[in-house]
């Protein structure tokens, strides 16, 4: 497993409370590109690693899906922090890993912020199509490409070209779990009420996983995780919310860590 590190001397050393960061599907650390500037030079210790199947990281043993990135990662976490618990920061897949995670492994986070995450039960059907592009020639694999963007990641198409579609190319070529189906499952929801510390959610308001069904979430949320403080919601943004209003999601981001972290 391949770990980034910002704001650290290094393993054994994390300043106070590392900010662990998950990326999502099909992704890598670059998720959090427009992020990591701010956070580590607001002082926090930034370690995001490639989950195992994407990015650099190989892939896990005994499966394609979030249940076998678990094991890996909680190995991962302790190996590098030991007892001292972290922030936990997951975005879409990485946030359902990170459910399922702390539902095993409860004393890993002094607190979860779920971004965009799938699979808490509230949506009847898929609210959008992927399109296949590996099967097509270099040349017409782009405008797949810029048509997924827009299909799920980001609402402005204005956006797409350029950075995002850069980065998006590089990560889908290098995932090797394509038989991933938990996402589109209700097993978050079902994972959190074994999630001991607080949780956060923050997601866009024009999510394309949810669409409408946006509205349904903090009640759903409030319902499963004991320790629920809280939904927000970033206007004119979409599912990789982060990217789209890093600067309104950092907003949410930092008022959400100092709500939850103790006393």
């Amino acid at each position: 497993m391949v770990w980034h590190c910002w704001g650290s001397d290094g393993p054994g050393q994390p300043a106070p409370a590392p900010l662990v960061l998950l990326h999502g599907g099909s992704g890598s650390w670059t998720h959090w590109v427009r992020n990591i500037e701010a956070l580590a030079g607001a002082g926090r210790s930034v370690w995001i690693p490639d989950l195992p199947g994407f990015g650099d990281s190989a892939l896990p043993g005994g499966g394609f899906d979030a249940d076998a990135i678990v094991p890996p990662l909680a190995s991962g976490m302790l190996a590098l922090f030991g007892t001292q618990a972290v922030d936990l920061v997951g975005f879409s897949f990485g946030g359902m890993t990170a459910g399922l995670l702390l539902a095993g492994h409860p004393a890993l986070a002094r607190q979860l912020v779920l971004v965009g995450a799938p699979a808490m039960g509230v949506v009847p059907r898929r609210q959008f199509e992927l399109k296949a592009w590996r099967h097509l020639p270099a040349q017409e694999q782009a405008d797949v490409h810029r048509y997924n963007l827009a299909a799920l990641m980001l609402d402005d198409p204005g956006l797409i070209d350029g950075l995002a579609l850069e980065l998006h190319v590089a990560n889908v070529m290098r995932d090797r779990m394509p038989r991933r189906r938990l996402a589109h499952t209700d097993l978050l929801a079902r994972s959190l009420p074994r999630v001991t510390c607080p949780v956060h959610a923050i997601y866009g308001a024009r999510d394309a996983l949810y669409k409408q069904w946006i509205t349904a979430l903090e009640g759903a949320y409030a319902a499963a995780a004991p320790d629920f403080r809280g939904l927000a919601l970033i206007e004119g943004a979409g599912h990789w919310v982060q990217f789209e209003r890093p600067d309104a999601f950092l907003t949410a981001l930092r008022a959400a860590l100092q709500a939850g972290a103790p006393d």
